[in-house]
């Protein structure tokens, strides 16, 4: 098949399937390249197309592949091969694409690091991965600095000495590469700059990176990622070239993504809510648009430089930065056909009167399924797209189970979400006991959520198995609490989580994140919600906060739970 470039800039409007010459409907067959592969065929099909914006810098497919090829080489001579895992510790920028797919392209394993992490729990994921070669960054304006963070979670690490590695308490580790704009004359004498990481490339041929790229088996590993603490330490999910590619691709053809699109999302790229789309999108020679740090101000004033097709904020705490931004009405929305959200279905039915053009969707997923395993119809009703996330993506399968028996449900029960098919992870890397924990005989993975499907096979998100509070001995789902706080005008975000009780064992305490210029109080906010929801169901505290204790895009609800127990004087078993 061939195809016609239409300008500089715009890649001619192909579907996922007709991109990949294969037919759409039950009888078309599944796509799938190694991670490796998805630049370079970009960069065949549509060369002068635009890959990958940002504020600063804009990439077309052609010179992504050169990028990353480059990236490669340069890996490659570090003593990079096949299997080696390679951290990759920044914030977004086009760098991070670079790396991830140059590690790919070789063989290696892409730890996407989040960019949150320090401390106990940057040292863990950096001894736990087995990480060879470490790349980060230092950015002009970037909040944190990384390279800081390093140092405090390997104590033992000089800076001021060439020679600093090996590390004893993190062992594998043999150098820390750092790129960005920011001046090299700045990095200690520890680090590799971009300059001599790259004058290294030279030393390895095109042809010898391009070898093993061919080499890399679909079922083979081609990144990790850790889940991101909302509850427990991390744990490292192995995730194949095929589960990645193939959710991607599955992403884009749901959420109708096209050649011509352009497609916005400024989640951070260490999370599966960019990588998925990021793939799906150069897989069909969509535009991705990111952004460095997300800030609502600097989010409009590149939204109004952009005509959007898609727009993908998800999260509750991005997209209510921008829909409630004062300048929101100033931005030219007439093109965005899907505008994706993670909220209750009142949350959702709000957002999408925000856009009356577009199709609000939502998803269901995890890291261990592949990111998502379902997303919302765009051509269902309203109701269908806010009170479900979709039916699974084909050669996905979902089954509902009683948590106690482990016996299939009927249609429309509650129960827990398992799941089964190409998406699975390969495991938790190190410890094959927590991995044994959750897949059973049969290969179905037991996600902990509470879920339900209905007859036509769309899925229910109805919230965690663990945030299912027992009230008095009355079963009572977070979520129900959060949706019906979300709906009060004054209301941004709202968190439930359950504490400790003497009489009662466990009751429901919020903490509730208000509107910008809005005001009301805890107890204002309770004697609102008498009568909307059943007495059990009504928080015993409400707290109101400015800032939420996050890893990555989710809000830690554990660490809500102790600060609250803290303030109250309660103390945790």
């Amino acid at each position: 098949m061939t195809t016609t470039e239409t300008s500089s800039h715009q890649a001619p409007a192909l579907s996922v399937a007709a991109a990949a010459g294969a037919p759409t409907g039950p009888g078309g067959w599944a796509e799938a390249v190694p991670l490796g592969d998805v630049v370079v065929r970009a960069a065949a099909l549509w060369p002068r197309a635009e890959a990958l914006v940002f504020p600063r810098e804009r990439l077309t497919f052609a010179r992504l592949a050169e990028d990353v090829e480059l990236a490669a080489r340069a890996l490659r001579a570090m003593g990079v091969g096949p299997g080696d895992h390679v951290g990759v510790l920044m914030a977004n920028c086009p760098d991070f694409a670079r790396i991830s797919y140059g590690a790919a392209m070789i063989g290696a394993v892409a730890v996407l690091i989040n960019a949150r992490y320090q401390g106990d729990d940057l040292a863990h994921v950096l001894g736990d991965a087995g990480i060879k070669v470490l790349v980060s960054a230092a950015q002009s304006g970037q909040p944190f600095a990384l390279t800081a963070r390093i140092e405090a979670a390997i104590p033992e690490l000089d800076p001021g000495r060439a020679d600093a590695f090996p590390v004893p308490s993190v062992p594998a580790l043999e150098a820390v590469v750092v790129l960005g704009d920011e001046n090299d004359e700045n990095t200690a004498p520890a680090y590799l700059t971009a300059e001599r990481f790259y004058a290294d490339a030279a030393r390895v041929s095109p042809e010898e990176v391009h070898a093993l790229r061919r080499q890399v088996p679909l079922r083979g590993i081609g990144m990790m990622m850790y889940t991101s603490g909302t509850t427990a330490k991390p744990k490292g999910c192995a995730l194949s070239h095929e589960m990645v590619v193939r959710n991607a691709i599955a992403v884009a053809e749901r959420l109708d993504v096209h050649g011509a699109d352009r497609f916005w999302d400024p989640l951070p790229m260490f999370h599966m809510s960019s990588v998925l789309p990021m793939n799906g999108c150069f897989y069909v020679g969509a535009t991705f648009m990111s952004m460095e740090h997300f800030e609502p101000d600097a989010a409009i004033a590149m939204l109004r430089r952009v005509r959007l097709t898609h727009f993908y904020p998800t999260f509750p705490t991005i997209t209510q930065a921008v829909t409630n931004h004062p300048d929101f009405s100033t931005v030219d929305w007439s093109d965005v056909r899907v505008v994706n959200g993670v909220a209750p279905p009142a949350t959702l039915r709000a957002l999408q009167g925000r856009f009356p053009h577009a199709a609000v969707v939502t998803a269901y997923g995890s890291t261990e399924t592949g990111g998502c395993v379902s997303f919302s119809v765009p051509t269902d009703t309203l109701e269908q797209r806010t009170n479900t996330s979709g039916p699974p993506f084909p050669g996905i399968q979902i089954r509902i189970a009683d948590p106690e028996s482990g016996a299939e449900v009927a249609t429309g029960e509650r129960g827990e979400i398992c799941v089964r098919g190409y998406s699975m992870f390969e495991g938790y890397h190190n410890a094959p006991e927590e991995t044994a924990a959750v897949i059973d005989a049969e290969g179905w993975f037991h996600t902990g959520d509470i879920g339900a499907v209905d007859a036509d096979g769309r899925i229910s998100y109805l919230g965690r198995l663990k945030d299912m509070l027992k009230v008095g001995g009355e079963n009572v789902a977070a979520v129900e609490i959060e949706e019906a706080l979300q709906q009060h005008p004054a209301v941004n975000i709202a968190q439930v989580v359950g504490i400790p009780d003497e009489r009662l064992v466990e009751v429901p305490a919020a903490a509730v994140e208000l509107r910008a210029g809005k005001a009301v109080t805890g107890e204002e906010l309770g004697d609102w919600l008498h009568g909307r929801i059943a007495s059990f169901k009504l928080p015993r505290h409400i707290r109101l906060v400015e800032e939420w204790p996050m890893a990555a895009t989710k809000i830690q609800k554990f660490r809500l739970r102790e600060a609250i127990c803290a303030e109250l004087g309660i103390e945790l078993p």
